[in-house]
């Protein structure tokens, strides 16, 4: 089976790690992989860097007619038997190309976040008659969906958790925390992984702080947020200062293999407003450090509140430092979280586990094309 993963992904993030933390195990399931992407993006390069299979192209208007060919030529070429796609952008591509040219594959869209409903000809893309199945990564992204996609295509929407890809683990980053930053070995340090977009909600993020630091008095605490600056990172990043911040909170920007600094947490935390169900609480499970978060999305699905994490509701940044205090404060539930989540996550949430499923519905969608 030959598979076309498109992507027009511009930068760099959980979606496009996911993607390609699943090439090979879709392989050993049969499923051999030709990633289509826009030359000189960070997936291109990352692709180009590991040896894996892809064709980029020049970075056009997800409706333009050489953009569309190029994709018809490179399924017709690649006896491609699915096209899975990845991102919006390349639905509208994938669903003219199909319009245009007829190249009678079927289509799987992989639907990873949570948005609000779309009309008119926006939803019309999504509800096209050759994509045969839509993959949600939680039920949460599912129920979602719905009030875009049109009843008579619900039976298209399947949950498929993401799930990690264990080898990732083995790459080791430069970066010690505590000695790069001087933080004394007895400091907690509660970290953060996330690009500064308006759904991770870093205004919430710096708001637990304060309340945590300034209110509730804990002081000997170091929070560490890695992430691709934006102009949202504006909204935030002087809350800082205004709540004198400046000694307990550090926007180290993007970092390489930024997994294994995973490891040198006490506590993951994370304050979304929008989530489908980020892969960095799987790999947060995977490291055995216990998170805190809201319940945005699809996290229920995977933290269980006060059974393997503490959960509190979107901008409640009160609750959010009351809960880490808790856990800062009772290291026998730290180790329990850590370990109940390792387990939940080996149990539902690698990436052989999401290549099976996948797989599933690649031979399913295809027997039925």
């Amino acid at each position: 089976m030959k598979v076309l993963q498109v992507s027009g992904a511009k930068s760099w993030g959980g979606n496009e790690q996911q993607l390609v933390d699943s090439i090979e195990d879709l392989k050993k399931k049969g499923a051999d992989s030709i990633v289509f992407c826009y030359q000189n993006s960070p997936l291109e390069e990352y692709l180009r860097a590991n040896n894996l299979d892809f064709i980029s192209v020049p970075e056009k208007k997800s409706y333009s007619l050489s953009l569309l060919k190029l994709l018809k030529k490179s399924i017709v070429s690649n006896h491609i038997d699915i096209v899975h796609v990845h991102t919006s952008n390349a639905v509208t591509t994938c669903v003219l190309t199909d319009l245009i040219f007829r190249p009678k594959v079927p289509i799987v869209f992989s639907k990873k976040g949570i948005s609000k409903a779309k009309k008119g000809l926006s939803a019309y893309k999504y509800n096209y008659k050759n994509i045969k199945s839509i993959i949600c990564v939680s039920k949460a992204v599912k129920e979602s969906f719905k009030d875009t996609i049109v009843p008579k295509n619900h039976h298209k929407l399947e949950v498929v958790y993401d799930g990690i890809r264990i080898k990732r683990s083995e790459k080791k980053s430069q970066l010690n925390v505590r000695k790069n930053y001087n933080i004394d070995s007895k400091t907690p340090i509660i970290g953060n992984i996330a690009n500064h977009t308006r759904a991770k909600d870093l205004k919430t993020y710096v708001k637990s702080i304060n309340h945590l630091v300034n209110v509730l008095g804990v002081k000997d605490v170091f929070f560490f947020q890695i992430g691709k600056e934006s102009k949202y990172s504006e909204d935030f990043m002087p809350m800082v200062e205004e709540y004198k911040l400046q000694d307990y909170v550090c926007f180290a920007g993007f970092v390489e293999n930024a997994m294994d600094v995973l490891s040198q947490f006490d506590v993951y935390f994370m304050t979304s407003e929008r989530e489908g169900l980020p892969i960095t609480i799987y790999e947060a499970f995977y490291k055995k450090i216990p998170v805190v978060s809201t319940r945005a999305g699809g996290i229920p699905e995977a933290i269980i509140h006060n059974e393997n994490g503490f959960l509190s509701e979107v901008e409640d940044y009160k609750d959010l430092a009351s809960n880490l205090e808790k856990l800062l404060l009772d290291t026998s539930k730290k180790e329990l979280f850590g370990k109940r989540s390792y387990d939940m996550l080996m149990n539902n949430f690698t990436s052989k586990q999401l290549a099976e499923n996948t797989v599933k519905i690649y031979k399913k969608v295809i027997n039925e094309n």
